[in-house]
């Protein structure tokens, strides 16, 4: 039978080479550029105070589901807000800078006047993993300043470009003070111009607390609007933008929800 002694130096051989392979690992994510993505769901920003509300709305009790656009405005988004505010749904609008903002102003301003959320979606589209992070600043900065000149309302959200985001990317939204928002129900519809199967899609996936992602600049999904409306009503929803969703909780600068 092994010693006691020959028993230890084991033990210590088997720990040492363990925890080898452990930094060993984490050395190759951090080589890698590998980030564990971890996201907050709008149900965990809220509170238990009863008295705490926002607006008329309180997702706590009511079952509520949140519409997103992005990439906008453009030549499809006045008839999408006409939409909406006859159907009087709020949205959020995540924008772009180059050839839309500063090509639509008075459809950033209309979208703040009618109760809409306006927030950010970089100036340029340009993926922030990809960026040194001066570039990174530069494209969540300058919508951010054209967004609070139009509006009076500096944007404290933003969405990255493809949902692709990292601690570099979180570190400078914090500075800014942007909030990062993924979303749990997607269209894809940047690849069909079938409003049917735009409507489907989002139907199939939508759930109490959803955050919708759609794109007005697509042909294909404005005249899908109506018919998504009618029908999460029909099933009980009710739409309010993102910062409802989270009431009477905030979303927190540098955070990612989803």
């Amino acid at each position: 039978m092994p010693s006691l002694t020959r028993k230890m130096k084991r033990r210590r051989t088997a720990f040492r080479v363990a925890a080898a392979l452990a930094a060993a690992t984490a050395l190759t994510s951090a080589v890698s550029g590998c980030t564990r993505l971890e996201t907050t769901a709008p149900s965990a920003v809220r509170t238990t105070d009863v008295q705490a509300r926002f607006g008329t709305v309180d997702c706590r009790e009511a079952k509520c589901i949140a519409l997103t656009f992005d990439a906008g405005p453009g030549e499809n988004s006045a008839r999408l807000l006409d939409i909406l505010k006859e159907e009087q749904v709020p949205a959020t609008f995540f924008l772009l800078g180059k050839r839309h903002i500063d090509t639509y102003p008075e459809l950033v301003r209309r979208m703040a006047d009618e109760g809409h959320e306006v927030a950010s979606h970089t100036w340029t589209h340009r993926i922030l993993t990809e960026l040194e992070p001066e570039e990174i600043r530069e494209e969540l900065r300058r919508p951010n300043e054209e967004i609070e000149r139009l509006t009076g309302r500096r944007p404290t959200l933003m969405r990255p470009p493809q949902g692709r985001t990292n601690d570099t990317v979180h570190g400078i939204s914090r500075e800014l003070g942007l909030s990062e928002i993924l979303w749990s129900v997607t269209a894809k519809d940047y690849k069909t111009t079938d409003s049917a199967l735009i409507t489907r899609r989002v139907l199939a996936q939508a759930s109490r607390d959803g955050i919708i992602l759609l794109h007005d600049i697509y042909d294909g999904t404005v005249p899908a609007v109506p018919g998504i409306i009618d029908a999460l009503k029909k099933r009980g929803y009710v739409f309010v933008t993102v910062p409802q969703l989270l009431a009477p909780g905030k979303a927190e600068p540098g955070k990612v929800y989803r």
